[in-house]
């Protein structure tokens, strides 16, 4: 591998969208069953704990896997990836500044980067102007941390 392919690979910024920690509900949700049977005073039956624990956990995958694809964030010198769209550093002509408290700005209006309708909840929007006209918001929960990285590649934020 050369310096330019190992440069591009170097990661700047990550999120990775969702924790797995939450599948841990899906055993809590059986535990909390068991333990309602025991206080009913009918014993344990297994079937029913062990399908509470399978259930929540099933459910809860598809949400973490999804929001693990789509809310996910990557900066690499050349790139930054938000979900499944990927934007080129190079397109990027500046980046708006962070709004003034109790202020909105023409650029919060403009679409979302990724797949998304809007920006996922949690996240904060970065505004951009593109290449060719084009405008758009980055997005992630620690904006600040993104907006600093993006700032660097691209240059001073404009006015």
């Amino acid at each position: 591998m050369t310096d330019r392919e190992a440069a591009e690979q170097e990661v700047l910024f990550h999120e990775p969208g969702g924790t797995w920690w939450w599948l841990l509900a899906g055993p809590a949700a059986g535990a909390a069953m068991m333990f309602i049977q025991l206080s009913g005073g009918a014993g344990i039956q297994f079937g029913v704990p062990a399908a509470f624990t399978i259930l929540v956990s099933g459910f809860l995958w598809i949400q973490i896997k999804a929001a693990r694809i789509h809310t996910s964030v990557e900066l690499t010198p050349t790139t930054l990836r938000q979900g499944t769209e990927f934007v080129t550093i190079a397109d990027i002509v500046k980046i708006y500044p962070e709004p003034k408290r109790h202020e909105t700005e023409k650029w919060q209006s403009y679409r979302a980067f990724g797949e998304l309708s809007g920006i996922p909840r949690g996240r904060t929007g970065i505004g951009m102007k593109l290449t060719d006209g084009r405008s758009g918001q980055a997005w992630a929960r620690r904006h600040r941390t993104l907006r600093a990285a993006l700032e660097s590649l691209v240059g001073e934020p404009a006015s």
